[in-house]
């Protein structure tokens, strides 16, 4: 009776090799193992999934935050002093961390895919912490400068939802690979059952999930209400340096009708168009003025405002990317301007046959115009010879001065009731995106209530908005806007619900069938007899595409040792070797 080991064929595995190599540096076939990895490995592999979880929502979320990167720059800017481009950096390295992560992840997968045991190597062991660790404390910068911002994920998720699930459907289903090979082992531990209800929560959770979704866009195309006003909020800043002749020109041309603009009061009563409370990171007046730069904008009298370039800082510092795509007549255009007026904003509007909203800064209490402010506004709007009725003013404070005002169209850029806005005589909103939900905006629709969303700059959220039936929108980007002439996604809901509803059931029939070919296929392993296996080796080839190892031949006697009879042939070229009495031979 012979008791024999399988002769082992080694062939080139290019593939493992690099999988192996990169993850864990273990190049060479020695180095390997099949054996089951330690919980250290598999801590850290946990370490990885958690690292590629957090980069995934920390890309989304800069992802759907494109919309507000001017708020973002203006806030850190505010806190600096300095006016830079944050988001470059930070976009920067989440591309970078997030590569490399994901591209670890699925060597990770590999691996398991494979039967070879996970051993992280040291180097990248500290690129993952070091990714964790910075993406981490950039979360928690971004919640300390920048709070608010969380709010736009749940809003993205009304226009992103319905593709997400479909993500989410795919990958979970591909995992169930993984899972069922784990799962189906011969061995049974209670670890296995927890990954196995663990994954079927996920999956059912995964199934599950549109019943929750609420997409204003999944309704039908009849119910769609006209398209939303774009108001060039500053003009077109993304063009042209914000609040200035030419960026209002700009934004007309690219389908606004109507502008918005930040109002500010001189100290001899001219009121004039600055967003900052100083002049500095829109004008020269570091150069003019040196000494004044960190001073109050409202503390200039006209003449000196006039004097300043307020489109030098645009071509110099370039916030948006756009200066490379400017003509030179455009450039010198925009090279020559000065702060604008109230009174030439308003003109180029009434000329337009357009209408303003105006976001009025009261002067601080020391000012000389503190108390009469709303007076030189309104006698700007006169001598513009613009109908009163086609100017909304924003932020007339206190109360008691907004009865003062009359003529011109009031809104508030608070949250109110529709009864505190009868009380208090306001006829519309201005309110952020982030405060303007869904039921909302329908409360205020069916009670004759004109609503004005800011900031809009990307499709989506100019998309949902409109399925939403906002009349009106205030976007930093009317260039960005104007090619969106049909919300970008638009569906019934008997129809998306038939796609939700065919996706679960074919994912749930993959998934089936994965389990099942799984169980088979180790079953087949499980009852394979080695005592059927005829040794083989592969014959030598002139072209060495495979590489033939003889590793093992082991012979051991059984009960009383071999009889004279028992050999074991194995001739080369029909791959066996012939053995008989202990000798071998070939």
């Amino acid at each position: 009776m012979v008791k024999h080991q399988p002769l082992q064929v080694y062939e080139k595995q290019v593939f493992v090799s690099f999988v192996t190599g990169i993850y864990g540096c273990r190049w060479k076939r020695y180095q390997r193992s099949q054996d089951d990895s330690s919980r250290w490995e598999c801590t850290w592999f946990v370490i990885l999934c958690s690292s590629f979880l957090l980069l995934l929502f920390w890309a989304y979320f800069w992802l759907v935050a494109q919309n507000d990167f001017n708020e973002f720059n203006w806030l850190v800017y505010n806190r600096s002093g300095e006016w830079r481009d944050e988001t470059i950096p930070i976009l920067a390295s989440t591309t970078v961390g997030f590569s490399y992560i994901t591209f670890l992840l699925i060597l990770a997968l590999f691996h398991i895919s494979l039967g070879q045991q996970l051993n992280l190597y040291w180097v990248h062991k500290i690129g993952v912490l070091a990714t964790l660790l910075t993406t981490i404390s950039g979360v928690i910068s971004v919640d300390d400068i920048w709070g608010d911002e969380w709010d736009i994920l749940l809003l993205s998720l009304q226009s992103t939802a319905p593709f997400l699930h479909i993500g989410a459907l795919v990958t979970v289903t591909a995992i169930s690979w993984l899972v069922a090979g784990y799962v189906v082992r011969r061995e049974r531990s209670n670890f296995q059952v927890m990954m196995l209800l663990i994954y079927m929560v996920i999956l059912l959770a995964v199934y599950l999930a549109p019943l929750t979704f609420t997409c204003p866009c999944i309704m039908d195309r009849h119910s769609l209400r006209p398209r939303p006003e774009i108001i060039g909020r500053r003009g077109a800043p993304m063009l042209a340096p914000e609040n200035t002749m030419v960026s209002f020109n700009r934004a007309l041309q690219y389908g606004s009708s109507s502008l918005e603009a930040d109002i500010t009061i001189s100290v001899d009563g001219v009121p004039f168009l600055m967003r900052d409370r100083t002049l500095k990171r829109t004008t020269d007046v570091r150069k003019v003025f040196p000494v004044r730069q960190y001073d109050d904008a409202s503390f200039f009298n006209w003449t000196e405002i006039r004097s300043l370039n307020a489109g030098q800082w645009f071509l110099e510092s370039d916030p948006y990317w756009t200066v490379g795509s400017l003509t030179a007549r455009d450039r010198s255009r925009i090279g020559n301007q000065t702060v604008c007026s109230l009174v030439e904003m308003l003109r180029l509007v009434a000329r337009a046959n357009g209408s303003a909203l105006l976001n009025v800064r009261r002067p601080p209490p020391e000012h000389p115009r503190y108390r009469s402010w709303f007076m030189d506004t309104l006698w700007a709007v006169q001598k513009a010879g613009i109908t009163q009725k086609r100017v909304r003013t924003v932020t007339w404070t206190p109360d008691t001065d907004r009865g003062r005002v009359r003529g011109l169209l009031q809104t508030a850029n608070e949250k109110l009731s529709v009864e505190e806005m009868r009380q208090r005589g306001i006829t519309s909103l201005t309110l952020h995106y982030s405060k303007a939900s869904h039921k909302d905006l329908q409360e205020y629709l069916a009670n004759n209530v004109s609503v004005t969303v800011y900031p809009v700059n990307e499709g989506w959220l100019y998309s949902i908005l409109w399925c939403s039936g906002v009349p009106s929108v205030s976007s930093d980007a009317p260039q960005v806007l104007r090619k969106v002439p049909y919300p970008i996604w638009l569906m019934s809901r008997k129809a998306y619900d038939f796609i939700w509803i065919t996706s679960d059931l074919v994912s749930f029939a993959v998934v089936v069938g994965i389990f099942s070919f799984q169980k088979w296929r180790m079953r087949g392993m499980q009852n394979y007899n080695p005592e059927q296996i005829m040794l083989s080796a592969v014959a030598r080839r002139s072209s060495r595409e495979v590489n033939i190892m003889k590793e093992k031949l082991i012979f051991s006697e059984l009960n009383n040792g071999l009889s004279s009879t028992e050999e074991l042939c194995l001739y080369p070229e029909n791959g066996y070797a012939t053995y008989t009495h202990g000798e071998l031979s070939h």
